[in-house]
């Protein structure tokens, strides 16, 4: 663990470096417009984000100690399908995890 003088030294540190990061893009544009090919970029940020937080948990799940399961693999995979035909996220949701908790409640 890490000492309290430690944590207490290196919290403000980080909120100061996450809020310089930040001011540096956010604040230094203003009002001004993005350039079309940097707004068109920008669209695809969730779509690349939401991926690389959710594998980990679908490749290497803490529930399985960091094997990968098929049942994990099965609903996310169903999950995908949903989305990509229905186009519906809350639809995509509700398939992937209905799938996981059948799959988890009869094969185990």
């Amino acid at each position: 663990m890490i000492d309290k003088t430690a944590f207490w030294i290196v919290l403000p540190v980080l909120a100061l470096g996450t809020y310089a990061i930040r001011f540096s893009f956010l604040g230094t544009l203003g009002a001004r417009p993005l350039p079309d090919w940097l707004t068109r970029c920008l669209r695809y940020t969730a779509v690349a984000v939401l991926p690389a937080l959710v594998a980990p948990g679908v490749l290497w799940p803490a529930a399985t100690e960091g094997q990968t399961d098929p049942a994990r693999l099965a609903a996310a995979g169903v999950t995908l399908l949903v989305g990509i035909v229905t186009r519906s996220t809350l639809g995509a949701i509700l398939a992937g995890g209905a799938t996981l908790y059948a799959l988890l409640a009869t094969v185990g």
